[in-house]
């Protein structure tokens, strides 16, 4: 059964790891797989760097978790520099390594370069190719931005695009982070309204460390800090353990709040540990104990 088939039948439960960069990191994060899978998650998904880079790393993770038979791994892909003829080379060697799964994405742009590269110019592209060229034998996850893309114009040409995305063989929709929880609500009913059916897996970025925390909603995603977690941020400013202590609850909140949306999976950003996110999901009581 696929992914995205998985979805539509519970409430399923997915993490983001990404490839370190050493081999030391990588027997570190075999380790912390091995404790995520205690989680019997759906799926778990692997990045890799800007520009392709780590990709070596991500075809040996996607490989691990492909013959642990305790989860199925969604790999990135992206238009970065990719070719027609080497989008069908790397889908193909995926799929000789027993992954069936991708994220298509346009990806980021290395320092200094203002296109992808490519044949792809954007995402759209990229799933139009692969759905035409492996049909079924592959599933196709694509990007949601609930807060609006930093690029986009404006926010009802993301929903269009998102519509695209379907039209054009996704499968289902991964989110970008987001902790403005009305807004998010606001977009759901806008892509249901305008006819996106897909399942929804909901990016859920646990709420560890201050300064991580501050990056990645305003310098990585332009996404809004809304006055809860503003409140939290304050209050545990100078309380590294308070912040991580009380930030393990905050997200505990989050997903409750998600789960009583109807969303069809959260998928957690591991941060490749396994020991915060493991105490956010015993604290959440959701998905049981691990095993």
């Amino acid at each position: 059964m696929g992914v995205a088939e998985r979805m539509k039948q519970k409430t399923t439960l997915s993490f983001e790891v990404f490839p370190p960069k050493t081999e030391a990191g990588m027997e570190k994060l075999r380790g912390v797989l091995e404790e995520l899978y205690r989680w019997r998650p759906d799926w778990i998904s692997c990045t890799y760097g800007a520009g392709g880079t780590d990709k070596g790393y991500n075809l040996e993770l996607c490989r691990a978790m492909a013959g642990s038979g305790r989860t199925t791994p969604v790999s990135h892909y992206t238009c970065i520099h990719h070719t027609r003829q080497d989008a069908r080379r790397d889908i193909d060697g995926y799929l000789e390594l027993g992954v069936r799964d991708f994220l298509a994405l346009r990806g980021d742009f290395l320092p200094g370069e203002t296109a992808t590269g490519g044949d792809f110019d954007h995402a759209t592209g990229l799933i139009a190719f692969l759905r035409e060229t492996y049909g079924d034998r592959i599933g196709i996850a694509c990007s949601g931005v609930p807060e609006g893309h930093i690029l986009s114009p404006d926010w009802k040409q993301d929903v269009a695009v998102l519509k695209r995305k379907q039209d054009l063989g996704a499968d289902f929709i991964i989110t970008q982070l987001t902790f403005d929880m009305e807004q998010f609500k606001r977009w759901l009913d806008a892509i249901r309204s305008a006819g996106i059916h897909l399942p929804v897996a909901v990016g859920v970025m646990p709420v560890l460390d201050r300064d991580k925390c501050i990056r990645h909603c305003v310098s990585m995603n332009g996404s809004a800090i809304p006055r809860p977690l503003a409140r939290h941020i304050s209050k545990y400013y100078n309380d590294p353990e308070g912040f991580l202590e009380h930030g393990k609850d905050y997200t505990v909140e989050q997903m409750r709040e998600y789960i009583s949306l109807g969303v069809n999976d959260l998928h957690i950003y591991a941060l490749n540990r396994s020991d915060a996110v493991s105490d956010i999901l015993l604290r959440s009581g959701l998905f049981g104990r691990p095993d």
